[in-house]
């Protein structure tokens, strides 16, 4: 997406609304300020899978450019969820052109593979999907079974970006659930994830904001964890409360990061929300509240569950 995006003028068609739009569950979803905790789940479950781990830790300098690849993965996630459909394809270009270059070796067989291996891209898509889903469920945006169907079927518009065959990517909360079971037995807690996990609790910072990172980020990243399913505590080897205490605080942290206006925290570059709303209109502002009211509307007829806030013994998940 580019800064000469806006609306049109009088005689031109309409502006376009981007691969998902204002209809979608994706358009209020992400916009809620705990994606970042949800996008930090993900990466504590995508470095459970060795091979799919080896493709971050042997191609790049994670350490050295921490800050700078967590800005492009947020980025790109903006620029598919609210930047016109030029700017996401593109985007969806630019990554599958890096992922093409890209190999990692197995250290124990040798093996030389591609990190574009569709196994490897639909484990980090589905991991993403599912700490989506769970994080902004868990925090108190009360969404129903059928949205959250609803949100992972959309979800195959951004599998298809980095290269997956929409067709094999999970469409529902059940079929991403089956895809956790039988993927289940290949993951492991090996040491690549275990740098990953040093990384997110203790990741490099100036001198002067040490302090910040002791006081702010070790919360949140022990949030994201606490946030996992139960078998990936076992496999990273440190446990985390009750999952009915972890709903609670990760209510607690929503409503905390909700307090903070939305026009404040959608000042942060790149804009995109704001870019979107300048190209579309005020109307389309994303608001994840007004999901439950359309609850009604848009699901089949007993599929809504106004108390529905995610937790794990009422909406069936990996874990």
């Amino acid at each position: 997406m580019d800064g000469t995006e806006s609306r049109p003028g009088a005689g031109e068609g309409p502006a376009d609304p981007g691969l998902f739009g204002p209809g979608s569950v994706t358009w209020q979803l992400h916009g809620d300020p705990m994606m970042w905790i949800a996008g930090i789940r993900a990466l504590y479950l995508q470095a459970l899978h060795p091979r799919a781990v080896r493709g971050v830790t042997q191609n790049s300098d994670f350490r050295a450019d921490a800050w700078g690849r967590l800005r492009r993965t947020a980025d790109f996630v903006g620029t598919i969820s609210y930047g016109t459909t030029e700017a996401a394809e593109r985007a969806g270009a630019r990554v599958r052109r890096i992922h093409r270059l890209l190999r990692a070796t197995d250290p124990v067989t040798g093996e030389r593979y591609g990190v574009d291996e569709p196994a490897l891209l639909l484990w980090v898509h589905c991991a993403e999907v599912d700490s989506y889903l769970r994080v902004v469920r868990r925090s108190g945006i009360r969404l129903s079974d059928a949205q959250a169907d609803r949100y992972a079927a959309e979800h195959r518009e951004s599998a298809r970006l980095v290269g997956l065959d929409p067709d094999l990517v999970p469409a529902t909360t059940g079929e991403l659930a089956g895809y956790f079971d039988t993927t289940r037995p290949e993951l492991e807690c090996g040491a690549e994830a275990r740098e990953v996990d040093d990384f997110l609790r203790r990741p490099p910072v100036p001198a002067p904001l040490v302090p910040a990172r002791e006081l702010l980020w070790r919360r949140v990243a022990a949030l994201a964890y606490q946030a996992l399913p139960p078998y990936a505590h076992v496999l990273y080897g440190r446990p985390a409360p009750a999952p009915e205490t972890v709903t609670r605080r990760l209510t607690a942290a929503g409503e905390l990061l909700r307090r903070v206006p939305a026009r404040v925290r959608w000042q942060l570059p790149p804009k995109h929300i704001l870019r979107a709303m300048a190209r579309l209109g005020p109307d389309t502002r994303p608001d994840p509240y007004t999901l439950h009211s359309r609850a009604a509307i848009l699901d089949d007829p007993g599929r809504t569950r106004p108390d529905n806030g995610g937790d794990s013994t009422r909406w069936r998940t990996p874990g």
